[in-house]
């Protein structure tokens, strides 16, 4: 029997039964981790709200999200030893994610019968982290979920902390600061008594969304609309405190909607940059990229020491939340094509015609 999945709630019911019919049809994204992935993929099944559906995956990667690791939904074949590499990392992935304590590295190689060696280097051949890397990653992410979570159901910080899989508070707390941004504590209460201004306007590029906390510029989003961009904001900091800003942080935004016109004079303002360790090592590279120049996301990779990491240098820059501040956008594939763009591939060319202006003059 022939299955149609041409509806939003038939291709949801897809999803939730991991429905093998529905492989080739469509890949679904979930907004609060910005990853899209297959129909049958294995990962936690998401909210409803927070899905969206996409045909093909330069459609889903136009808007901004990027491939899981897990199921590569973006990859249409491969030989029988890739498959198998495939699996075994992808069950590397399940033993990390399922385990209460990240698993040795030793009993990962032989869950998928590697040797301890081999197992390491194709797993940081496909993820571009070590195992290691891998689950604090993932034990980060779980802990921003269960913190948020307990703004619903009462979960305590030292609760999530735990079922997070750290072993110590004091390990969480170390770690905290740069993927999350602020404290376990201060996440779970949604961000409650971070101070965050932010002002939204219309540049050539559309509206442009500029927010910081004490620490520095938090966010610079573009979108279609003040509303969209506010949600965003708001969604990311439930809690906190989100003040209009006033003639103090006017300067800021002057400075901010002069790079997003300009985009090769730089930014000279503090950032609040929160990410992974090899987020942050990605997006240090791009800063590097100098205005007027592309890098293919393999140079990228090569440039951060691990040139087989492109598919996850790639998930780096579509994580941004920093547009131009971080130059994501000089960033293209191997043939010279743009690629995807989180804030849609028209403003990613406009920003290198812009860079590209002068030396043509």
């Amino acid at each position: 029997m022939t299955m149609s999945f041409d509806t939003d709630a038939s291709r949801w019911n897809a999803v939730t039964a991991r429905d093998t019919r529905a492989e080739g049809a469509f890949l679904y994204a979930v907004r609060t981790t910005g990853i899209y992935c297959r129909p049958t993929c294995h990962s936690r099944l998401p909210r409803r709200e927070n899905v969206a559906f996409f045909d093909a995956p330069a459609a889903a990667e136009g808007a901004g999200f990027r491939a899981c690791k897990r199921c590569a939904p973006n990859v249409s074949g491969t030989t029988p030893v890739q498959a198998a590499a495939a699996e075994a990392v992808a069950r590397a992935c399940q033993l990390i994610e399922a385990s209460a304590e990240p698993p040795r590295l030793e009993e990962l190689a032989a869950a998928v019968n590697l040797s301890r060696f081999h197992f390491h280097r194709l797993f940081k051949q496909a993820t571009g982290v070590t195992p290691k890397q891998y689950a604090t990653t993932h034990r980060l992410r779980r802990l921003r979920d269960g913190l948020q979570g307990g703004l619903r159901d009462g979960t305590s910080v030292t609760d999530a902390i735990y079922d997070a899989g750290f072993g110590a508070s004091s390990r969480a707390y170390e770690a905290a600061p740069e993927a999350l941004g602020m404290t376990p504590g201060t996440l779970r209460d949604g961000a409650t008594g971070v101070d965050i201004r932010y002002v939204v306007g219309q540049c050539s590029l559309g509206w442009a969304m500029v927010a910081a906390t004490e620490r520095g510029v938090c966010a610079i989003e573009l979108g279609e609309s003040p509303d969209n961009l506010l949600t965003r904001l708001r969604a990311r900091f439930p809690k906190a405190h989100l003040t209009a800003g006033d003639a103090s942080f006017a300067g800021t935004v002057r400075q901010v909607m002069a790079l997003l016109e300009t985009p090769g004079r730089g930014l000279d303002l503090p950032l609040d940059i929160q990410g992974t360790a090899f987020q942050r090592r990605v997006w240090d590279a791009l800063r590097q990229i100098p205005s007027g120049h592309t890098a293919s996301y393999a140079a990228v990779a090569a440039r951060i020491g691990q040139p087989s990491a492109i598919r996850a240098v790639a998930q780096a820059c579509a994580a941004n939340s920093l547009a131009v501040a971080i130059p994501c956008h000089r960033v293209v594939r191997g043939d010279g094509e743009l690629g995807g763009y989180r804030w849609g591939v028209t403003r990613k060319r406009a920003l290198l015609e812009r860079e590209a202006a002068p030396a043509t003059r």
